[in-house]
């Protein structure tokens, strides 16, 4: 009767916990004591009462005795089972009384709840890692200990756990369950649907408090601040190259070992980086799912359209600072540098040109060919350039897009406006 009436006789003299019956208050202290009678024979596992290590002894046995009649899961115990419908159901019974979180079971929400508190009471006794549960922590202590348990069938890839093995398997399979419902990308992880929504609201929740440049990700501020500290963590084993990220430092490796493990199935390419063969081979399918809203611009990479877009804005943030030249990208500012250091690393295997740049001294090995590739279909004009193509059609067509601003003169190019400046001087 105490069930309907709610009474309690029972209650801890340590704690607020009350009870029905003695046996449970019993068992209860134990908490408090530390007190853990039932060990397992097989395992270092003990427990408070005998129907825990019961529990227990099934995970050893492999008997799941309750299983869900909507989908395949089973399970030990009941309370798991009753958890495990309200996956089906939609029900969440459980909410935050500060955001809008809901959750399925009470130790989800008491988990949740640390995130607001700031509460991390399992902290690791090797390094500062601290964590809000026991699991985190466990899994944690592999990474010292160098433990992976869970290791793929298919390749040598192995990990600490078994989500981790889960996600992975979908490599293989080829399964991407979570899709944008806006464009047509697809990923293997939740949050990494998440982390690509942001891309189209264009949310950036992480900036930095030195400069004001914003990220969509965490991690990405994390490696942006390291710019600011100027640390870099990894450095190489074989030359005094240092970076911030693992993967820059892997990345360089290869240049000592000449190693491209990625390679193309169509054409005879090989990369050093799988990204690098991923973007690649948008060159064969012909895919540019990154478009200009201004022009008809399209590309293979989002960072390209982000440089396309300062030909519109008109931004050059890469300056010179021995001259007034300024640019959209920091490669065409390092190639301008060269004008100044004298630098020609480019020479020709016939005769003594130079340049500074790889283009250029292809450019020039044509005079060399005689190769014109580039040819008028209204005349019989052929050239190396196609530069020099496009101010030619300029003749065809009367387009004189440069003039004069103290005479009436116009003219074709660039260079020869120069020229003609100097007839006034």
């Amino acid at each position: 009767m105490k069930i309907h009436t709610g009474e309690k006789p029972f209650s801890c003299n340590i704690c607020e916990y009350k009870c029905i019956r003695k046996s449970n208050l019993q068992s209860h202290m134990k908490i408090h004591t530390g007190e853990k009678p039932f060990s397992c024979h097989i395992c270092e596992y003990k427990s408070i009462t005998k129907s825990n290590l019961q529990t227990h002894m099934k995970i050893h046995t492999g008997e799941k005795r309750f299983s869900c009649h909507i989908c395949k899961y089973q399970c030990i115990r009941k309370s798991d089972l009753q958890s495990h419908m309200k996956i089906h159901t939609g029900e969440k019974p459980f909410s935050c009384n500060i955001c809008e979180y809901k959750c399925i079971t009470k130790s989800d929400l008491q988990r949740h709840i640390k995130i607001h508190t700031g509460e991390k009471p399992f902290s690791c006794n090797i390094c500062e890692y601290k964590c809000i549960t026991k699991s985190d922590l466990q899994r944690h202590m592999k990474i010292h200990t160098g433990e992976r348990p869970y290791s793929c069938n298919i390749c040598e890839y192995k990990c600490i756990t078994k989500s981790d093995l889960q996600r992975h398997m979908k490599i293989h399979t080829g399964e991407k369950p979570y899709s944008c419902n806006i464009c047509g990308y697809k990923c293997i992880r939740k949050n990494s649907l998440q982390k690509h929504m942001k891309i189209h609201t264009g949310e950036k929740s992480f900036s930095c408090h030195i400069c004001k440049y914003q990220f969509i990700h965490k991690s990405n501020l994390w490696y942006h601040m390291k710019i600011h500290t100027g640390e870099k963590p990894f450095s190489c084993s074989i030359c005094e190259y240092k970076c911030i990220k693992k993967s820059d430092l892997q990345r360089h490796m290869t240049t000592h070992t000449g190693e491209k493990p990625f390679s193309c199935n169509i054409c005879e390419y090989k990369f050093i980086t799988k990204s690098d063969l991923q973007r690649h081979m948008k060159i064969h399918t012909g895919e540019k799912p990154f478009s200009c809203n201004i022009c008809e611009y399209k590309c293979i990479e989002k960072s390209y359209l982000q440089k396309h877009m300062r030909i519109h804005t008109g931004e050059k943030p890469f300056s010179c600072n021995i001259c007034e030249y300024k640019c959209i990208r920091k490669d065409v500012l390092q190639t301008h540098m060269k004008i100044h250091t004298g630098d020609k690393p480019f020479s020709c295997n016939i005769c003594k040109y130079q340049s500074i740049t790889k283009s250029n001294l292809q450019s020039h090995m044509k005079i060399h060919t005689g190769e014109k590739p580039f040819s008028c279909h209204i005349c019989k004009y052929q050239c190396i350039r196609k530069s020099n193509l496009q101010s030619h059609m300029k003749i065809h067509t009367g387009e004189k897009p440069f003039s004069c601003n103290i005479c009436k003169y116009k003219c074709i190019t660039k260079s020869s406006l120069k020229t003609h400046m100097k007839t006034h001087t």
